[in-house]
């Protein structure tokens, strides 16, 4: 059970409406390295995990996605703020726009919606870890690659700070792997 405290985990600012950005942007909502399939991966891992330490760590950095995942919203649903149809258009957003209008919906940036087989979970601890792991750099690239396409000062604040969030979960990851090899590589006497 969670405590659910009605503030972002960190401000959610833009300079102003952008559409290409919020159609570039929307990937780390419902794209296969966002913060949506990273939530589902870590909390359907953690069931599998041998030592307590791993699971409560899965469990922590999975519904830290899920804050994250409303951090995008916000920036997106921002981004497309008070845009008209025509705008909306031309952003080639027109699809979306057709079966969506502004509301956010789970897809990547070119409008493929999310899926359940952008997660893995293999039920072996130290492959899923690896894959925590990767999936972790994924998104920092990912987060690296919107901050290049952005020129909002106030955007690339909110996006380095989930860069950096995927860095921290990275190597917290790191820390649960080793903690788990040593689990399993130690003599087990009954």
């Amino acid at each position: 059970m969670w405590f659910y405290e009605k503030k972002l985990q960190y401000p959610a600012k833009v300079g102003r409406a952008n559409l290409q950005m919020a159609k570039f942007l929307i990937t780390q909502y419902g794209g296969p390295d966002g913060e949506l399939a990273a939530s589902m991966r870590y909390l359907t891992q953690r069931y599998t995990m041998p030592v307590p330490q791993a699971k409560g760590l899965l469990t922590d950095i999975g519904t830290e996605e899920l804050a994250h995942l409303e951090i995008i919203a916000t920036l997106v649903y921002k981004l497309m703020d008070g845009a008209s149809v025509d705008e909306i258009k031309r952003a080639g957003l027109g699809a979306y726009y057709a079966d969506h209008d502004k509301a956010l919906y789970l897809v990547n940036g070119e409008g493929v919606p999310w899926t359940a087989a952008y997660i893995q979970s293999k039920g072996d601890p130290i492959a899923d870890l690896h894959e925590d792991m990767a999936a972790e750099e994924k998104a920092r690239a990912t987060y690296e690659w919107l901050i290049n396409l952005s020129d909002d000062p106030d955007l690339n604040d909110t996006l380095r700070f989930l860069r950096q969030r995927e860095v921290v979960h990275f190597q917290r990851f790191g820390e649960a792997l080793q903690i788990v090899q040593n689990y399993l590589d130690c003599k087990k006497v009954y």
